[in-house]
């Protein structure tokens, strides 16, 4: 029995003459709660597939400035559809719209993971994608998050990180106060502790802490042998440049290190010029590996 029980909403269709291409709200269940994703379809037949995974506090169309509107993965989205793939890019369970059965403060790395490998058994049963190609896409903690979804599914046909943390204390110890940290380590696993960002605040539980000490990025993609594509910009001081360097080390089999002057978030404050360039490269590595 799969590990998942999936089921699938189609609440609204959008068209998009534009870029080709039409927009399905969908629904799924992971751990028996509901997930909620945007479908990208080219026109046409069946196409390859691409699961985009957001960030840290995101959201499924992920950041949108004056530079790129439509978000950083609606964009992205559309420039796939551009290129013959569908995509399907999801709210976390906590996140955007996954929030009927999850609060963001019970959200850990580990029910993130859940939720991508549901997406994933969703699309390998879809008759609306090539569910034999399947691809992935995910962004700082998203990237994380794809480490161990690359390395437990054996089902993806190629993965591309963007800005990923290979060392998760480091990266959100830069982030998160230590005595905000501490506190939720030392705490019952149903307190919340508030933690302010240096653009929002939140309430996160302790499983969340835990898994920062936990959770291993480096082993996860060790146990994926698949083409892998590492994309890292050189003024990330979020998520280090030598984050990179790591991931591509513990990883054995095709792989492509993509480095460029950008910081966290590809520079979307000031041009899109950059995100085009790495939302290319991405299409262009997938296609090379295309079975």
């Amino acid at each position: 029995m799969m590990r998942h029980i999936l089921m699938f909403t189609a609440l609204i269709s959008l068209s998009s003459t534009a870029h080709a291409m039409s927009e399905t709200f969908v629904t799924f269940q992971s751990d028996g709660q509901e997930v909620v994703g945007t479908l990208a379809l080219p026109d046409g037949d069946p196409a390859p597939v691409v699961i985009l995974l957001h960030g840290f506090t995101g959201s499924r169309d992920e950041l949108a400035t004056e530079a790129v509107p439509g978000g950083v993965f609606g964009e992205t989205a559309e420039a796939l559809a551009e290129a013959g793939m569908a995509s399907l890019r999801i709210d976390f369970r906590g996140s955007g719209e996954s929030t009927a059965d999850l609060s963001f403060a019970d959200t850990t790395f580990e029910s993130q993971v859940t939720d991508a490998l549901a997406a994933l058994d969703y699309l390998k049963v879809s008759d609306m994608v090539k569910s034999d190609d399947i691809y992935l896409i995910g962004w700082s903690q998203g990237g994380l998050v794809s480490t161990a979804v690359a390395g437990r599914s054996g089902a993806l046909d190629a993965v591309a990180l963007w800005a990923a943390p290979a060392d998760p204390v480091s990266t959100f110890g830069g982030l998160i106060d230590a005595a905000a940290m501490e506190k939720a380590l030392a705490g019952d696993p149903d307190d919340k502790v508030k933690v302010t960002l240096p653009w929002t605040e939140i309430e996160l539980k302790k499983g969340f802490f835990e898994g920062i000490y936990s959770f291993d990025p480096a082993a996860e993609i060790a146990a994926y042998s698949g083409p892998l594509l590492v994309a890292q910009g050189s003024l990330d001081t979020t998520v280090l440049p030598e984050n990179a360097d790591m991931l591509i080390a513990a990883h054995d089999g095709p792989e492509q290190l993509w480095m460029a002057d950008m910081d966290h978030v590809f520079n979307t404050f000031t041009t899109d010029d950059t995100l085009d360039e790495l939302v290319a490269e991405t299409i262009a590595f997938f296609k090379a590996h295309d079975d």
